[in-house]
């Protein structure tokens, strides 16, 4: 076998066997578990708007911390979602000059999620497939979720 071939097998071959020889049906209850974190986390973003829209007009400004939001403040969201952690998922929530901005990131990449969130101001929820943050600049998620449907 060539060098070429080696790394070929290392690169493509490995994995595939790897891949294959984990049951199909935990191959499938490990994506809907996934499938389940980021749904979750989609409803947990939303919630979080909504309390940053209840939070402007009693205090002022938007919340600058998750903490700002949760039991022991305004009583606005869960302890657990106050605490930066939900189903998989970290949450940031980070004051800017124009409002607020909130990331949510998967714990352990792949395995609780495989997509990252950011939402801000305008309530629109973005996601970046990849490990790379999502930003103000990614798809928002209904058209990312047309342009998958879409695609051949």
């Amino acid at each position: 076998m060539s060098g070429r071939s080696v790394a070929l097998l290392a690169v493509v071959g490995v994995p595939t066997l790897f891949y294959s020889i984990v049951p199909l049906g935990e191959r499938t209850a490990c994506k809907s578990r996934r499938y389940a974190h980021e749904t979750a986390t989609l409803k947990a973003l939303q919630s979080l708007n909504t309390a940053q829209v209840q939070y402007n007009p009693q205090f002022g400004r938007f919340a600058r911390a998750l903490s700002e939001l949760g039991p022991s403040a305004s009583n606005l969201i869960s302890a657990d979602l106050a605490g930066g952690e939900k189903q998989g998922y970290e949450f940031t929530l980070t004051g800017t000059p124009q409002g607020y901005s909130i990331l949510a990131v998967p714990t352990v990449f792949g395995a609780t999620g495989s997509r990252t969130f950011y939402t801000d101001q305008s309530l629109l929820l973005r996601e970046n497939y990849g490990p790379e943050p999502a930003t103000s600049n990614s798809l928002d998620v209904r058209s990312a979720a047309e342009s998958r449907r879409s695609a051949p």
